[in-house]
């Protein structure tokens, strides 16, 4: 490998193994979430190692804000770097005995991005033309946006070669905003079988702004194809949620057949207005029954 890191636990443990372990001896399913996808710190080893495999923006720079800070993006449409992250994927799955992987909404490009010389090159080579000035330009969107879904494809076929159970899970924003914004276009992943569960972030500070997202054509289309749920926001650490907020958005996807997942832990009972047992209580209201799922 490129770029080799171990974290070993306190008393010298491989983590994920032990992690693994003890979930199954408990019935557990281990699905590891690589979280950050394209997006990389531009300080990173990675980066600062392989400033070729970066994308840029129109004007050159090849940074953006996200949550997580300023950070750069790899070139989705290079092969080194799908290669690269091919083989993180596959170092996993073959290694661990991992029931599955999850992508967030960062195996994706911002639109801005996608007019490094590369990038260029290879539009021009294919259309015979150069890419918009306008990132937001339709047929400039697909094709960046076809570009990531190919290499989805062939991802998940990779996955299901080495381990053909494995879950192929992915948790994006919803659509118009994956699409539009993100170049991530998750409808064709599911329409093309590159996607067994899908978890679309619907992190909103309100029922009815959360009732718009999950009632769309294409949250209904997915749902008859594939295991599909819906992230709630569980609250922040600045920014509580209320219990009868979540409550009441687990209630509407839950009346929709959508499953639901709650984002994040320490937000669930310790850093919230109510008092951990009341939210516990609440959260158990939720679901009286256990959800049990066989490992395959």
């Amino acid at each position: 490998m490129l770029f080799r890191f171990f974290f070993r636990g306190t008393n010298g443990q491989d983590t994920l193994a032990d992690l693994i372990k003890q979930a199954h001896q408990k019935g557990l399913m281990v699905i590891p979430w690589f979280e950050f996808g394209f997006m990389t710190p531009e300080t990173s080893e990675l980066a600062l190692n392989r400033p070729q495999w970066l994308t840029q923006k129109r004007d050159g720079s090849r940074t953006s804000i996200r949550v997580a800070g300023e950070v750069a993006w790899l070139n989705p449409f290079r092969p080194e770097v799908q290669q690269f992250i091919t083989n993180l994927v596959l170092e996993v799955v073959t290694k661990y005995d991992v029931d599955g992987i999850q992508f967030d909404d960062h195996i994706s490009l911002p639109r801005d991005f996608g007019y490094d010389p590369y990038t260029v090159n290879l539009y021009r080579q294919e259309t015979r033309k150069a890419p918009p000035s306008n990132p937001k330009d339709p047929e400039w969107v697909k094709w960046r946006a076809d570009k990531i879904t190919a290499f989805i494809v062939r991802l998940n076929q990779a996955v299901k070669a080495r381990k053909p159970n494995a879950i192929f899970a992915v948790s994006p924003n919803y659509y118009d905003f994956a699409y539009k914004l993100q170049l991530q276009d998750w409808l064709a992943w599911v329409r093309q079988d590159a996607v067994d569960e899908l978890v679309v972030q619907v992190y909103r500070p309100n029922l009815r702004s959360f009732v718009e997202k999950i009632a769309r054509p294409e949250m209904r289309e997915v749902q008859q194809k594939i295991s599909t749920g819906v992230g709630i926001m569980a609250g922040l650490r600045n920014k509580p949620m209320p219990m009868h907020l979540i409550q009441s958005q687990a209630g509407a996807a839950k009346s929709r057949g959508l499953g639901v997942i709650f984002f994040y832990y320490e937000s669930l009972w310790e850093k919230a207005q109510e008092k951990p047992q009341q939210r516990q209580a609440g959260f158990k209201n939720l679901f009286p029954n256990p959800a049990l799922r066989a490992r395959i």
